[in-house]
């Protein structure tokens, strides 16, 4: 396993783009179709050759900010997905619409009473909404500015739920006031939201219908104009490829360190879906790359493994904030649910072919030696080293962080509880050590067969020559005759191959017998 030294962003932004439509209740390949109706519809629009490169991330990052306020809107909707869905579909300028979907959304599961005083206190506080569109146009940009993608894409991507009449956010800026980028996201987003909701002739009667207000009067014009040629040969099946040879040249690519940029992204998405995840994804990274060094694994490796602990709870994010939230024991369906998250994060990686091995690794994380994890239930061989570390490292962050049914673990209890785990052949022993010696824990060192057949006072008389103490002043160290440990220096110079203490010296370290 290597970690790749250059990847094309539009892969990884991509990857990113189908966590965040997961996150949204939308169909997989909703970004990616906004990116390539807004690039075909700039086209038709002539929009310069840096405003298309600026809308295409744009577009693919539009709902990066999804999951920056879970917590919040399960409080409220009782849940943090469906009804994301649900309001974008609904004209949020129009008051009886916005009354309509509180009524359907809000507090479900309440009393009548308590779900209409809800209902009178969202309605009645405007600025609770705003300010959490506006975290996730605030977070949207964060993640273009990690990576380094252009000024004029975070300054776009401030105007995510913008309109051309000013009705949006940021309040009273609109029409020409709106990047061209933001414009087109708008058009291009919502057509794709209808086109899957009910189909391309209601798509278009949406552009009609809300043009010069929610949207730029010619774009919405030329869209509703050039609907076909703007779809044409759009293939679901094919989304993928479409939306990589969507983006305009020259192409963008990242190195290592907007790549590791990118794995700090899809940390933070995950991150950000709950409280209780806040440190969890960087907590699995560095504690999974201690644990490799400690095992020797090689440096391309270990950044490999780091990578995939940094993705691998992303597919949390498709995931509702109900479940993990919940304080109390989980249903079947429930765990069903949470048995998907790691192929959700697998999936988000599948297309890209630089991408899917770490994908693979990083969807592995619940996996068990004895067969008993998911989602694959993968066993024994089938998991290597990586795999072994990736989940003992998620298994002890996991226990040391609170979560709403239980507190958090103390390091000895942990310990403990990982212990369980390997004496019932799930997690590998070797491994186990590596972690919890990463995690601060003393872990005896194990006895080992020593090296050219050396007993133990021979390898006592060893280290001392490797001192540069004298035949006697080893032999009141160890309180035996000056005699006999020329005997054990015979011994040892026969066992191992050498004449001279420069050289039997030597050897102690090839063998990694000296220690402070």
């Amino acid at each position: 396993m290597e970690a790749a030294e250059s990847i094309r962003a539009a892969e990884l932004v991509g990857a990113l783009s189908l966590a965040t439509d997961l996150g949204t209740g939308q169909p997989l390949e909703h970004a990616l179709r906004t990116a390539v109706l807004a690039m075909r519809l700039g086209e038709r629009a002539d929009a310069s050759a840096e405003e298309l490169a600026d809308t295409y991330y744009v577009a693919l990052l539009h709902a990066s900010g999804c999951t920056s306020n879970g917590h919040e809107a399960t409080l409220l909707f009782g849940e943090d997905i469906e009804h994301r869905a649900a309001f974008f579909l609904i004209d949020p300028a129009d008051p009886s619409q916005v009354r309509a979907f509180y009524n359907a959304y809000v507090g479900p599961g309440r009393p009548p009473e308590v779900r209409e005083r809800m209902i009178e206190a969202a309605l009645s506080d405007p600025a609770r909404a705003r300010d959490s569109f506006a975290a996730m146009c605030e977070v949207a940009q964060r993640f273009a500015g990690w990576l380094e993608l252009g000024p004029g894409i975070e300054a776009a991507l401030e105007y995510v739920f913008a309109r051309w009449d000013g009705k949006g956010l940021p309040r009273d800026v609109g029409g020409e006031e709106l990047p061209l980028p933001a414009r087109l996201l708008h058009v291009a987003r919502d057509f794709s939201l209808f086109l899957t909701a009910a189909g391309p002739d209601d798509a278009r009667a949406v552009l009609e219908r809300r043009s010069g207000t929610a949207y730029d009067l010619r774009l919405a014009e030329l869209g509703a104009r050039h609907l076909g040629d703007v779809c044409a040969e759009l293939d679901e099946t094919r989304m993928w490829e479409h939306a990589l040879e969507s983006e305009p040249s020259p192409r963008v690519r990242l190195d290592g360190d907007g790549i590791d940029a990118g794995f700090a992204a899809f940390a933070a998405l995950a991150g950000l879906k709950s409280p209780w995840l806040r440190e969890h994804s960087t907590a699995v990274a560095d504690l999974a790359e201690a644990a490799a060094w400690r095992l020797g694994v090689p440096a391309e490796t270990v950044a490999f493994l780091r990578r995939a602990a940094l993705a691998a709870d992303l597919g949390r994010v498709g995931v509702s904030n109900a479940i993990w939230e919940k304080p109390g024991p989980l249903g079947f369906g429930e765990w069903e649910r949470v048995r998907l998250h790691p192929h959700f994060t697998e999936r988000a990686f599948a297309q890209s072919q630089a991408l899917a091995p770490i994908g693979v690794l990083a969807g592995s994380h619940h996996e068990r030696l004895d067969g008993s994890g998911y989602h694959r239930g993968l066993r024994g061989l089938t998991l290597d080293r990586a795999k072994r570390i990736l989940a003992a490292a998620d298994c002890y962050s996991a226990m040391r962080a609170p979560r709403p049914h239980r507190p958090a673990l103390e390091p000895a209890a942990a310990e403990a509880e990982l212990r369980r785990e390997v004496e019932k052949g799930q997690l590998d022993a070797e491994t186990v050590d590596a972690v919890l010696a990463a995690a601060g824990h003393r872990i005896p060192r194990p006895r080992r067969e020593l090296p050219a057949g050396l007993t133990r006072r021979e390898l006592e008389v060893l280290l001392a020559l490797v001192l540069g103490h004298s035949n006697q002043a080893i032999a009141d160290e160890l309180g035996i005759s000056a005699k006999t440990v020329g005997h054990h220096v015979q011994h040892v110079y026969q066992k191992v191959g050498v004449r001279s203490r420069a050289a039997v010296t030597v050897w102690a370290f090839e063998h990694d017998l000296v220690h402070g």
